[in-house]
């Protein structure tokens, strides 16, 4: 093989289609586009979302309800959880609750909720608090810290 005898594959190469070059040719006439509308005048140019007239779909589909561009989303996790995976005496952070697989999002804030008991003393930081978790925590004789 080498440049002079360079062939591309059979089928790739077949003659450009010729529009609007009489009706011997199969696409005289109208020249593919139908009769009348918008897509068969020159100077047409589809619209972003533009499905041929049909109504497209960002119309078909209702609007529903409020959706708050400022909502602050939150990892939650639960005391009991607390007290089954870290030790008494532990700083559990977000960066450590990440660590050990209970919190998933490196950008979302920590919640600290109060299911079930910690029964241990442990130094929780975390963005929120439940009043309870708080309490639960404090009860234990752990501390809270709030983060910003």
């Amino acid at each position: 093989m080498s440049l002079s005898n360079l062939r591309p594959p059979k089928g790739m190469k077949h003659p450009k289609k010729r529009i609007g070059r009489g009706q011997g040719s199969g696409n005289g006439k109208t020249a593919g586009r139908g009769h009348k509308g918008a897509k068969s005048r020159s100077g047409f140019k589809f619209k972003r979302g533009f499905e041929g007239g049909q109504m497209p779909l960002h119309r078909r589909v209702p609007k529903r309800g409020f959706h708050n561009p400022f909502r602050v989303e939150y990892e939650v996790v639960n005391l009991d959880t607390l007290g089954l995976k870290f030790d008494a005496g532990t700083v559990v952070t977000p960066e450590l609750l990440r660590e050990r697989g209970l919190v998933h999002g490196s950008d979302r804030k920590v919640k600290v909720l109060a299911r079930g008991d910690v029964g241990k003393a442990l130094t929780v930081r975390a963005h929120k608090f439940s009043g309870k978790a708080a309490e639960k925590i404090a009860a234990a004789g752990g501390a809270t810290e709030q983060l910003a």
